[in-house]
């Protein structure tokens, strides 16, 4: 009786390793997928070239809390004050030096002091493609906030983010540092793969590698972060744009430039939010922003521009100019 009970046992503790086995071996060629490249996406890469960098202002460095320098423009505030100040976020694989510069530089000339960051892992901030945490982003906000604290204790802050910047400004609005800003503006927001605005892979902008993807949420489930960061997905810029864009994103990094969830995160912020869109826009589907967010809530100012594309909606001389007057006016719901 007692071999029987032996050997049944044994035979379990075999099944269980070979289960182990087994799923370690799915987990590894999950994660072991190659990230793959899209094509060069020309509608986004030919509006990089319609916008004048000659006002580009010089980068300025910050220090962040791990020691790390992260890049900034400043761009002074030029005419009738508004006394606001704008923090200007750029979308996926850009920096302040790309188009988003367009919408900074309006911003000042309609009176509204402005800073464009170089989020962490872009530009000249940190390594390209990469954080080291999650959560680093929030706190690389917190630690600018603090800085630009010293020399204005007092403007209110309007926190902006154009993509997946808008993503991730949606995340700060609805986070435990919501309260720094006193309004928040997502222009064409990337609200996340389930929103009823995404199109598949963005329209055709990012390449993302499902399976290693859920291999690595597979690996956090059981407490294992190390593999974060390999990267997961890839965007289609051009050849060759390595000195100027990101290629691709480390897992961590795509967690974090992003939403926690867009649900969750619109339920928890407190301050005024206004969603801006191009009616043209080629990437999320500009007449579905209204319908995401009002089964949410009903307070989220939602506005579409004319014939304005996803990228021209921060470089046509007309849609920035709309952009600039409603952030310079504090919009309806401030």
């Amino acid at each position: 009786m007692v071999g029987k009970i032996c050997s049944g046992a044994f035979k379990f503790t075999l099944w269980g390793l070979a289960a182990v086995a087994l799923s370690a071996l799915v987990l590894g060629a999950m994660i072991a997928t190659p990230l793959s490249r899209p094509p060069e996406l020309r509608s986004i890469s030919q509006a990089r070239g319609t916008v004048d960098m000659s006002t580009l202002p010089a980068v300025e460095r910050f220090q962040a809390r791990d020691g790390t320098a992260l890049g900034f423009r400043h761009y002074s505030a030029v005419g009738v004050p508004s006394g606001r100040v704008a923090i200007v976020v750029h979308g996926s694989s850009g920096s302040s030096a790309n188009n988003i510069h367009a919408l900074s530089w309006r911003l000042a000339q309609h009176g509204v002091e402005t800073y464009g960051l170089d989020i962490r892992g872009h530009g000249v901030s940190g390594t390209r493609g990469d954080i080291g945490y999650l959560g680093q982003l929030e706190d690389d906000m917190a630690d600018f906030i603090a800085e630009l604290r010293k020399t204005n204790p007092a403007a209110p802050l309007t926190l902006v983010g154009h993509s997946a910047g808008g993503g991730f400004a949606l995340r700060i609005a609805g986070s435990p540092i919501q309260n720094l800003f006193a309004r928040t503006v997502l222009l064409a927001p990337y609200l996340g793969y389930d929103a009823p605005t995404n199109q598949p892979d963005s329209g055709g902008w990012a390449s993302a590698d499902l399976p290693r993807i859920l291999g690595l949420l597979a690996l956090r489930k059981i407490g294992i972060t190390c593999c974060d960061a390999l990267p997961v997905v890839a965007f289609a810029v051009p050849p060759n744009s390595e000195k100027a864009l990101v290629l691709s994103y480390t897992e961590r990094l795509r967690r974090n430039f992003a939403t926690r969830n867009y649900r969750i995160d619109l339920a928890a912020a407190t301050k005024p939010l206004t969603i801006i869109a191009g009616a043209d826009d080629e990437l999320m589907l500009a007449d579905k922003y209204a319908e995401a967010v009002h089964t949410m809530t009903a307070s989220v100012d939602v506005k579409l521009i004319a014939a304005a594309s996803h990228m021209g909606l921060i470089s046509n001389p007309a849609a920035v100019s709309a952009i600039a007057d409603d952030i310079a006016a504090g919009g309806s719901g401030s």
